[in-house]
């Protein structure tokens, strides 16, 4: 049984998108994963399949309606964890992508315009999940990250079956630690010559992974020491 996602969307025609495409995509043709848009203007009534409104208490901008969100959301046979792609929820991280990467089935709501309707959330337990500190036009690019971040999780997705496990953030707490391939010297534009660590040339694998745990620790200390303190 292939990962199977449920997208809530005003706009179906942005998916796949690039999850269609390398990787992602070969395993989409395999059936590893699989996914359904749910257009939410479909359920809509009248002329203009109006699925907003203006917001109670005033304000600039429209608020989705919750009615509308909740007809779409019944159509799905089987909608498993519901997630709510939103500003204010907790952040996408690694951890959470491989547990969702478990779950046989998600469905996320992309909202638009000033957002959603607080009670459709309450009334069907929606998660709030967001992808950083800033604001998109809607959920759909944030939607197929979090699509990405779990796909490349699933068994047979990668060819390494060790690359997920080798990964920023796979060790807690942890960047990743620099790569370097062919040629061992390079002479750049900058009119220098760069060398691949002789420690990587050595072929002694303990002494490599020690290295590369050190210059990991190094990375991260510099440019994320908030993640040294987490548990």
């Amino acid at each position: 049984m292939s990962w199977h996602i449920n997208i809530l969307t005003l706009f179906p025609d942005m998916f796949p998108g690039s999850l269609g495409q390398s990787l992602s995509g070969k395993a989409l043709e395999k059936n590893i994963w699989s996914y359904d848009t749910i257009n939410i203007r479909d359920f809509a009534e009248g002329v203009h399949k109006s699925v907003d409104d203006t917001p109670y208490g005033g304000g600039a901008g429209m608020v989705m309606r919750a009615d509308i969100i909740e007809k779409a959301l019944l159509s799905i046979e089987n909608p498993g964890k519901k997630i709510f792609l939103s500003p204010k929820g907790r952040v996408l991280d690694q951890k959470m992508a491989q547990n969702l990467s478990q779950t046989s089935a998600i469905t996320l709501l992309c909202g638009r315009y000033e957002g959603v309707d607080q009670r459709i959330l309450d009334a069907h337990d929606f998660e709030e999940v967001s992808i950083g500190d800033y604001v998109l036009s809607g959920g759909e690019p944030a939607a197929l990250t979090l699509m990405d971040a779990c796909i490349r999780l699933l068994p047979g997705v990668l060819g390494n079956a060790e690359t997920p496990t080798e990964e920023s953030f796979s060790t807690p707490n942890l960047l990743e630690y620099p790569h370097y391939t062919k040629p061992a010297s390079w002479n750049a534009s900058d009119g220098k010559t760069h060398d691949v660590p002789e420690i990587l040339q050595s072929g002694d694998h303990g002494k490599i992974k020690a290295w590369r745990q050190e210059q990991a620790q190094k990375i991260t200390q510099k440019r994320r020491p908030d993640l040294l303190g987490k548990k």
